[in-house]
């Protein structure tokens, strides 16, 4: 791939199926799409762009993507460019950083093939524009240098086993909570992968086992969305928003390994008490070794990483946390789509009609074969005789 450079001067009118709109830019992809609205221009500086970040521009529906960076460095297969062009949203990048302070925020643009313009004419940028094709071809070299890859994750596991191994192997450093854990079932909710269909197919488990409900950052807001209160929000607090964190949760606030939070001020400034968790892992690793070593019987996980390719497209280091993790969970752990598939309520909807319906008659049939209820049923007659006649007076 090319690198892009920024340009200035006057491009020939637009070609058909041009794409225009208003410009959001935001060097972090996450921040971004708290302000998309369909049809906008999304500009990015975002190397790699991985599966949440790309979920989440299909589901603003931008008009099209312009990354200042590599969408694909080759580093390792990433699944971002892939779902971006098969959703149809023209994917430009390489196109340079200095696009971020070329453009400003709320201009209209359009993008024309590799070139963004303003509405003048004005060349703003030119990059590379991705197809199926092209991404397909990123894909495959991509994969072919996956071992380099694979090496230095396997170091950065080792890496953080020798400094974390207290808290991995003994729970030293997880702090105390109020929330109640120990012997219940654990859901924890990460803004991940597919979270709103899985939290949709666990409505039947979350109904019968009521388990603890974790946000990790934007999850809790997830939580709320699908109708649930969260018991705990655990995270850096840099994507749940103010009415959520004031939901009455408890909150715990993931600080560095040195103690330091900037998450924490945030919290205390809405007057909410909060304590928090040093560690080196990510927010989603130490709300499940919180509920470990709190006692939970089983953690169900929504959202989170799964697999070596979603560890590598998360795109740091520290997803060697994630990997050690599970684990020491082990089996106590439990993908949430493992559950919705092998877990159905255990009253369905019609045995419970029926039981119902079952449960009148044999009521109907013990009082229609006693004294009493021979009496009963002939007050109710009479009651429905008075009924009808008072009617027919009424309407005669």
């Amino acid at each position: 791939m090319r690198i892009g450079s920024l340009r200035r001067g006057r491009a020939p009118e637009s070609a058909p199926g041009v794409v225009a709109g208003t410009v959001r830019l935001d060097r972090r992809t996450k921040n971004l799409t708290k302000r998309l609205r369909p049809g906008d221009v999304a500009v990015i500086d975002h190397v790699d762009i991985d599966r949440v970040s790309a979920d989440s521009l299909v589901a603003c529906k931008v008009a099209a993507v312009v990354n200042a960076s590599a969408s694909t460095s080759g580093r390792y297969p990433n699944l971002g460019p892939e779902i971006l062009t098969d959703a149809g949203i023209p994917l430009v990048d390489n196109v340079g950083k200095e696009v971020l302070s070329a453009v400003k925020e709320g201009a209209q643009v359009r993008l024309d093939g590799d070139t963004l313009l303003l509405e003048d004419g004005t060349v703003l940028a030119k990059g590379t524009l991705q197809t199926p094709e092209t991404v397909a071809e990123a894909m495959a070299e991509a994969k072919a240098g996956l071992s380099v890859q694979l090496e230095a994750f396997a170091t950065n596991t080792m890496e953080y086993m020798k400094r974390e191994r207290a808290l991995l192997l003994d729970g030293v450093g997880v702090p105390d909570v109020t929330t109640q854990i120990e012997g219940r079932h654990v859901l924890v909710v990460v803004r991940g992968y597919d979270y709103k269909e899985d939290l949709q197919a666990l409505r039947p488990y979350i109904r019968d086992y009521r388990p603890v409900l974790i946000g990790v950052d934007g999850g809790a807001d997830a939580l709320k969305e699908a109708g649930y209160q969260p018991d705990m929000i655990i995270g850096d607090m840099d994507s749940v928003s103010d009415d959520v964190l004031r939901c009455g949760a408890e909150v715990v606030v993931h600080a560095y390994a040195d103690g330091r939070a900037p998450g924490l001020a945030r919290v205390q400034d809405l007057g909410v008490d909060a304590i928090t968790f040093p560690a080196a892992a990510t927010s989603e690793d130490i709300a499940m070794l919180l509920a470990d070593e709190k006692g939970a019987k089983l953690i169900v996980a929504v959202g989170t990483h799964a697999t070596l390719v979603e560890f590598l497209d998360k795109g740091r280091g520290g997803m060697a946390s994630t990997f050690l993790t599970r684990l020491r969970l082990g089996g106590k752990l439990v993908d949430a789509k493992g559950v919705s598939r092998l877990y159905r309520s255990r009253i369905s909807t019609t045995a419970l009609v029926v039981l119902v319906l079952a449960a009148f008659v044999a009521i109907g049939s013990a009082l229609a074969v006693s004294a009493a209820g021979r009496v009963y049923f002939e007050l109710l007659l009479d009651q429905w005789n008075s009924f009808v006649f008072w009617l027919e007076n009424l309407f005669s």
